[in-house]
């Protein structure tokens, strides 16, 4: 069975992230693309235009010093523009470290990212993690 490709394309640009690649990420938004990121953390937010969602990716390796990873699990398509990536997120950040499922709800328009509402499995301790804006 083919994949469809709007699930292609979101697990495209997660195999760039995974490799670094932040030009192909960038390349897969729209200029107006918004992040949703949960909780209270110095990380949650409504993160609105590709410059600041790249920018938020940054500070995730910045916080992370590098640590910061994800390991896509499963990509759902409805073939109506829209895609559902759960995955595993990973990161040490000071003396801590994390381990979390999550997951994107991505929304397509004319094959590029425009609205990105993120989920974690458990809000608090993501949040603990993060932090608050040093």
């Amino acid at each position: 069975m083919a994949e469809h490709p709007d699930a292609a394309l979101v697990r495209k640009a997660y195999e760039a992230f995974t490799t670094g690649d932040m030009d192909t990420v960038a390349s897969l938004m729209t200029g107006d693309c918004t992040h949703h990121a949960p909780g209270e953390s110095q990380m949650s937010g409504h993160i609105k235009g590709r410059d600041n969602v790249m920018a938020h990716f940054g500070k995730l390796m910045e916080l992370t010093h590098g640590t910061f990873r994800v390991e896509l699990q499963d990509v759902f398509a409805d073939g109506r523009g829209h895609v559902m990536a759960v995955h595993k997120w990973h990161g040490d950040r000071g003396d801590r470290g994390i381990e979390m499922k999550g997951g994107l709800f991505v929304t397509l328009l004319g094959g590029k990212f425009s609205d990105v509402d993120e989920c974690v499995e458990d809000i608090d301790e993501a949040d603990a993690f993060w932090g608050q804006a040093e």
